[in-house]
């Protein structure tokens, strides 16, 4: 059994569209792997501070990124193979893994636009911790951990103080932050770098997503039709 004419098209076309799809989820794996490793995020999401640790919503949403990224190249292999044998059971399991995949996208894209500011929150939050403890003239016995907490953020972002800082902050922050962070003291605030850095990264997994999405809305009706068009396909 052997399409033809335009059924023929559509199966060369959804084959290409799958490999884009495979490459797509080779970009998203490695993407969520740099992620991951980035020497700015990960020198800030492994400090700990009184007894707390930093943040971790930003690696539970990287780590959800390379799950969909190796499901993505699973099933985009799974569609390709499904086209070029014209395999209905093939192309119907593609289609499903589709749409679940397509649904999960929308609910995480819901989510994401919900708590897009939620991760910068929490490290700004912690960074505050951290702050209040290291100006702390009273002898706080966690005043030496919070210095090298302010320390590390101020060096990895070259930032320093929060852009409202007192004359207390201000005296001491030639020992805590960079030299030309100290030079542009109210225009290096940690708290607008954390929000760059953060914001950044997620405009850059919502693009990716929203190129993935209009790649799958293509795919689903390529498989749609080229279904069809095997089923009706005469036999020989």
């Amino acid at each position: 059994m052997a399409v033809a004419g335009c059924t023929k098209c559509i199966k060369y076309m959804l084959f290409f569209f799958n490999f884009i799809f495979w490459l797509a989820g080779g970009v998203i794996l490695g993407v969520a792997l740099w992620l991951r490793h980035d020497s700015q995020t990960s020198n800030l999401l492994i400090l700990q501070f009184d007894g707390n640790q930093a943040p971790g919503t930003f690696y539970i949403s990287v780590y959800i990124l390379i799950a969909v990224g190796a499901v993505m190249m699973f099933v985009g292999f799974l569609g390709c193979y499904g086209a070029i044998q014209e395999s209905q059971c093939l192309l119907g399991t593609f289609f499903f893994f589709l749409v679940v995949l397509f649904a999960c996208e929308v609910a995480a894209g819901i989510w994401g636009f919900m708590n897009r500011d939620t991760i910068s929150k929490e490290l700004i939050n912690f960074y505050d911790s951290a702050y209040i403890k290291a100006v702390d003239v009273t002898g706080s016995p966690s005043k030496e951990s919070a210095t090298k907490v302010l320390e590390v953020f101020h060096r990895t972002l070259d930032c320093c103080g929060k852009g409202d800082d007192g004359p207390l902050f201000t005296q001491v922050a030639s020992s805590l932050c960079p030299q030309k962070a100290v030079d542009l003291l109210t225009s290096r605030s940690c708290h607008v770098k954390l929000i760059e850095l953060f914001s950044e990264k997620l405009y850059l997994i919502g693009l990716a997503a929203l190129v993935v999405a209009v790649i799958m809305i293509f795919e689903m009706i390529f498989t749609m039709v080229l279904c069809c068009g095997i089923r009706n396909s005469p036999v020989y």
